[in-house]
């Protein structure tokens, strides 16, 4: 009979708070775009962009793919809070309302609900008090974790 040890991922959390931001934060493509790490707790993040005038599209406003990789930045910091190498499954994003050069935008990402190996996200992305964009994203759990656990985790 195997008998699998329930990990206390918010332990994991406490204890290699560090270790997991510099992880997370680190993102390249992220850090291309100008895109930063404001907040990082246990199933939540903020990040935030300044649109540049290159991030346009024929219009004027903001392209869609910047919003997207906004928002899909602070979900993937979220769903890896935990140490837990965790991959984007699926995402559906709404745009609502567009926002231009000079901007700033803050997307949130709040975890719904996780287990095992899904997670459930909701990320809004803001511009000011004005709701632009929502995404709903789901996450894939790998058994790995990207941090050194010791036995008592």
């Amino acid at each position: 009979m195997i008998v699998k040890l329930k990990i206390d991922e918010h332990q994991i959390y406490e204890k290699h708070y560090e270790e997991i931001y510099e992880q997370v934060k680190n993102d390249p493509y992220a850090q291309s775009l100008g895109i930063q790490l404001t907040k990082f707790e246990a199933g939540f993040a903020e990040a935030i962009l300044e649109v540049q005038s290159h991030m346009v599209n024929a219009y004027g406003t903001v392209h869609g793919a910047v919003i997207y990789a906004l928002a899909d930045h602070a979900f993937s910091v979220a769903c890896n809070a935990f140490g837990k190498t965790s991959l984007g499954l699926s995402t559906t994003i709404q745009f609502i309302e567009s926002a231009k050069p000079g901007d700033k935008i803050i997307a949130r990402a709040t975890e719904v609900k996780r287990n095992y190996r899904t997670g459930f996200y909701r990320i809004d992305v803001y511009h000011e008090q004005n709701l632009i964009a929502t995404m709903e994203a789901v996450s894939y759990r790998k058994d790995h974790y990207f941090i050194e656990l010791d036995e008592q985790n």
